[in-house]
């Protein structure tokens, strides 16, 4: 491995006489998960989907599954009301197969695999992206389904607001938010607070169970020359009520947060680096017994890009240290494990052709080296029709807990998936906006829970097919989507 990092790392400086190819237009409306690069919407080779600040605010959703909920493709499951456990199923995949990041750092957890969505209230957040397909090349383990990429409020002018509200089962909110933006500088916050009694969770009870949430979303940037160096903490703790297996009224607290510090430096017209060191902590304590899950992840992003004639080309390296822990039902585990990654990209805009093709290679400590890429092209029928085909090979990790929790295994085999998908879009206007997709996702040595040994073990093979028609017409004061 430390071979192919030497040779991609020469590979990337090789270029440094390379131009810049990107064509952005003003007005475009850019996405940076697609491609891990700032590039228009239109022409992104695989399918894209967008909720803006202004389809949040007109939403009136109290958190993020709320909103994900509206999204063709996706399914959400909830344990009950807010601050319940909540799950993401995104074109049919496992509830650990998509993952989530904040501002570019990944949320999911290395303990029970899927990240807090429950616990992000909305008025933190400045925009979504929802890449559909497996997305493993750009981003590594978990990305099988697709990748939610949550864009925290950033500040374009001075602005101070704030707001209340209550409704049924005594539920009551309250947010302020403010910052500020110059030449050479720019801050913010965002405090969000939310509590309620909440209802009965369970038709066989008649117990309520309540939720109380404080989060917090801070961030400051300042500009020298070519480079800004900026710094994001977003933080969620409180306590949420359910009712166990046997009906018994619990509580547990919890907290999550993300805090990453980024240098970008524009190195030249043509070349831009990015680097990005994170910091993510998902802890969870039960208030009943000494059962507690820990999670913590120390991340180091790399990336350079860059454009000659019509090639963008982008590499980078990553590196993760892990550390999971948890105890249940007397039953605990302390895991270490470090990852390590190389990956190279390319996309190619020419005419009414675009492509993307990307390569990356991981060293994960306990499971070895595997190797994941994606295989795009679209192609602009008409100015309003285009058509996207798309290949990927993408794994999953056992987590700490598939290996070592209740019913865990240590022998269990990485999740190993190869999709294929089809999509055409049909946009006459500015307004309306027609797609269909077809994708095919075969997905080897899934893990599944086996209820005569009560333990996970490795299916040999899950097949999903599945087609997707949606609509959507935005107005000046409303979107309508189907």
């Amino acid at each position: 491995m430390r071979l192919s990092y030497s040779i991609a790392l020469a590979a990337l400086l090789s270029v440094s006489s390379l131009s810049l190819g990107a064509d952005i237009s003003p007005g475009d409306t850019l996405v940076v998960t697609a491609t891990r690069t700032p590039t228009p919407l239109s022409d992104a080779t695989v399918p894209v989907t967008v909720i803006t600040r202004e389809d949040i605010e007109l939403s009136l959703a109290s958190d993020l599954s709320e909103l994900l909920r509206f999204e063709a493709g996706i399914d959400i499951g909830r344990n009950g009301g807010p601050g319940q456990t909540t799950s993401i199923f995104l074109r049919g995949t496992e509830s650990n197969h998509t993952l989530v990041l904040i501002d570019g750092v990944r949320m999911n957890p290395s303990t029970i695999g899927g990240a807090a969505i429950q616990n992000i209230a909305t008025e933190v957040i400045e925009r979504i992206e929802i890449v559909k397909g497996a997305r493993s090349a750009l981003f590594g383990t978990d990305a099988i389904g697709g990748v939610i990429n949550i864009i925290t409020r950033r500040a374009d002018r001075a602005y101070f607001e704030g707001g209340f509200g209550g409704g049924s089962f005594a539920s009551q909110s309250g947010h302020v938010s403010g910052g500020n933006r110059n030449d050479g500088s720019e801050f913010g916050f965002s405090l969000n607070w939310q509590t309620t009694d909440g209802y009965a969770p369970r038709v066989d009870s008649d117990i309520t169970r309540g939720y109380d949430n404080l989060s917090a979303n801070l961030y400051g940037a300042k500009r020298f020359g070519a480079n800004e160096v900026s710094v994001r903490h977003w933080r969620g703790n409180g306590n949420v009520e359910y009712l166990d297996f046997f009906l018994s009224p619990v509580d547990q607290d919890f907290e999550n947060a993300v805090t990453a510090v980024e240098l970008d430096t524009k190195v030249s017209e043509s070349g831009n680096s990015k680097l990005i060191i994170s910091f993510m902590q998902d802890e969870i304590e039960q208030n009943q017994a000494l059962d507690f899950v820990n999670s913590q992840r120390l991340s180091l992003d790399w990336q350079y890009s860059h454009g000659f004639g019509t090639h963008t080309l982008t590499g980078g390296l990553f590196a993760v240290e892990e550390d999971a822990s948890a105890l249940s039902f007397g039953s605990g585990f302390s895991e270490d494990t470090s990852i390590r990654a190389v990956f190279v990209q390319d996309q190619v805009a020419s005419g009414r052709h675009k492509g993307f093709v990307a390569l990356r290679l991981t060293d994960h400590e306990n499971f070895g080296n595997h190797t994941t890429w994606n295989a795009e092209y679209a192609f602009e029928i008409s100015d309003a029709l285009t058509l996207n085909l798309g290949l990927g090979h993408a794994f999953r990790a056992p987590d700490a807990s598939d290996r070592f929790g209740f019913g865990g295994s240590p022998d269990l085999k990485p999740e190993l998936a190869d999709e294929r998908q089809l999509a055409l879009r049909y946009a006459p206007g500015g307004r309306h906006s027609l797609a269909f997709e077809f994708y095919a996702n075969n997905i080897e040595d899934l893990i599944d829970f086996d209820l005569q040994t009560f333990t996970l073990r490795n299916l040999n093979e899950a097949r999903i097919r599945g087609t997707q028609l949606g609509y959507e017409y935005r107005a000046e004061s409303f979107r309508a989507a189907c």
